[in-house]
């Protein structure tokens, strides 16, 4: 485990001086995902990592298990609060939405998540730029193979070291690195809205994830919800589709 963690370290290090910046920034949410990274940006540059925790209507068990994450990997941090600003922001598209006949109850929830999403991404680009870091993402293999993330949110990153690692893997990582036991155990979720997790909203689990990319049997309907997920979501692993003249 050392031997892995000591190649990620040195990949984020080479990572920063190929493109001529300081350090790394990432934000911290009180998740399993977001503590390793933080724990292994500490661990590359001890000087130059930062944490952003954002709390945005959160849930204050996530804030208190962000805040132990700090403690644990004595990162420098800041913190961000943008429950104010997404009310205001998410506040007026509704209001421009309905002037107009165009808001969707159906879509409403997921559109607000999204929105979430993207203005942590944002913080954390704003905050990247004052201190020349790369953004680091958290996004590990099993919710990179399903689409798992918000496009130019949780995804709008600079690098993703823990994208060639299953969820079962992140965890062992965690363990090594002295996770507080609290967070390696609770249920995945990505703080979109209140009572949301992870599997609950994938419609499958982690362990099936893993399995099914691991090449082992997952039951039918497991594996083509898998496959269905894969490939309704390839454009958010693929760059933007771009117009080409004929010459």
């Amino acid at each position: 485990m050392e031997k892995v963690i000591d190649e990620i370290v040195q990949w984020l290090r080479s990572s920063v001086r190929d493109a001529g910046v300081n350090g790394l920034v990432t934000g911290v949410s009180g998740g399993l995902d977001s503590a390793v990274v933080a724990h292994l940006i500490q661990r590359a540059f001890p000087d130059d990592s930062l944490a952003v925790i954002m709390p945005l209507n959160s849930n204050p068990d996530d804030m208190e298990h962000a805040e132990k994450v700090i403690e644990t990997s004595g990162i420098n941090h800041l913190s961000v609060d943008l429950t104010e600003t997404h009310q205001t922001m998410y506040g007026q598209i509704q209001e421009k939405l309905q002037a107009k006949d165009a808001f969707r109850e159906d879509s409403d929830q997921l559109a607000d998540a999204n929105l979430r999403a993207r203005l942590r991404m944002s913080t954390l680009y704003t905050v990247a730029s004052h201190y020349r870091y790369l953004v680091v993402g958290t996004d590990n293999a099993a919710e990179w193979y399903t689409g798992y993330f918000t496009k130019y949110g949780d995804g709008g990153v600079d690098i993703l070291p823990l994208v060639d690692f299953l969820k079962h893997e992140v965890k062992e990582l965690g363990q090594y690195l002295g996770i507080p036991k609290e967070i390696l155990t609770k249920q995945p979720s990505a703080d979109l809205w209140e009572g949301q997790t992870d599997e609950a909203e994938m419609g499958t689990t982690y362990a099936k994830i893993d399995a099914y990319l691991q090449g082992e049997e997952v039951p039918d309907k497991d594996k083509e919800l898998i496959e269905q997920l894969h490939a309704r979501t390839s454009h958010k692993r693929n760059p933007v589709k771009q117009f080409h003249r004929s010459r």
